[in-house]
């Protein structure tokens, strides 16, 4: 089962606005902004209560940056002004975009369509002074690809300055709010149908070191895809050893075939997600998800936390 914190289908861009001979996306942000001018060092933050969003919050702030934390509710979070926001509700976006100049994005959870809520915002965002863009991808999804990838792609003729954060799978998935956790949890089985496939997982922690980097870095990043992984590949298989010499308890690894994993997915969920996310398992058999990236470090100027240590300070004794 996919790990990743993003929706992963979509459709093209449709805008209709276009630059004038020689405009740059900076300049029409200048000329287009809404009735409060944008703070250069205000930064919006969508998804702030979730895995990334709620780790970069604290993180913005202690660097002294004014942060707007959106969420449905409102967020309550030390040092950031909570906004109301809903991706599908249009009402609630220019209030929350009001004075700020720096965006991060994460994309509705499981939406089949992403793109089409997103890229009219990101156009909102652009006309309201929003010049500087991070965006939280996939690792499994390039540029142009279903889903986030077409936001991904509409982002050099909307913005100045952008990076793509295309972390692969979180470590928190085995601990907090995610199947794999519950299932370890109540059954201690972990299951995919990924084989013996091995994922460069990554600790949310280090996605939101490499977010505020990309947010705040001078001078900015432009155009950078960010492919940020753990410092080893492993299977889950490894997963469920690390966490039964760590945690007390025996975790084993089933295997199951893309078709058991999609017919347990599609009881819960609409059939073309399931059929997506049973996909990605099987990619991941493929290998399609086994390698390394120096990014967190070349980024951060540390290298990035290992599983076995993040296990350890969760259950280590």
């Amino acid at each position: 089962m996919t790990d990743h914190e993003t929706a992963t289908s979509g459709n093209a861009l449709t805008g209709d606005e276009t630059m004038t001979s020689g405009e740059t996306p900076a300049d029409r942000n200048a000329t287009t902004g809404g009735e409060t001018p944008a703070d250069p060092d205000t930064i919006l933050v969508t998804g702030a209560t979730g895995n990334t969003g709620s780790r970069l919050v604290p993180r913005l702030a202690a660097l002294g940056h004014p942060v707007r934390a959106a969420g449905r509710r409102a967020p309550e979070l030390p040092g950031a002004q909570g906004v109301a926001f809903d991706w599908y509700d249009p009402a609630t976006h220019d209030a929350a975009l009001r004075g700020a100049a720096r965006l991060y994005l994460v994309p509705p959870t499981a939406a089949p369509d992403p793109a089409a809520v997103m890229l009219p915002f990101l156009e909102r965002a652009r006309s309201a002074g929003v010049r500087r863009v991070a965006l939280l991808s996939s690792s499994a999804i390039p540029a142009g690809g279903p889903g986030v990838g077409q936001v991904h792609a509409a982002l050099p003729d909307l913005f100045d300055a952008w990076a793509v954060l295309r972390p692969s799978w979180f470590m928190q998935n085995f601990t907090d709010r995610h199947p794999h956790a519950e299932s370890i949890r109540t059954s201690g089985v972990l299951l995919t149908a990924t084989g013996a496939g091995r994922v460069g997982f990554i600790d949310a922690d280090d996605i939101a070191a490499v977010a505020a980097h990309a947010l705040t870095d001078e001078p900015p990043l432009r155009g950078a895809d960010l492919v940020l992984t753990g410092p080893q590949s492993l299977s889950y298989d490894d997963i469920a050893d690390t966490l039964t010499a760590l945690g007390g308890r025996p975790v084993r690894h089933r295997s199951l075939t893309y078709d058991q994993l999609h017919d347990r997915l599609a009881a819960d969920m609409p059939p073309g997600f399931a059929t997506l996310l049973a996909g990605l398992d099987r990619a991941i058999a493929d290998g399609a998800e086994d390698r390394v990236t120096d990014t967190v470090e070349r980024i951060t100027g540390r290298p990035p936390r290992s599983f076995r240590e993040f296990a350890a300070a969760r259950w280590g004794t």
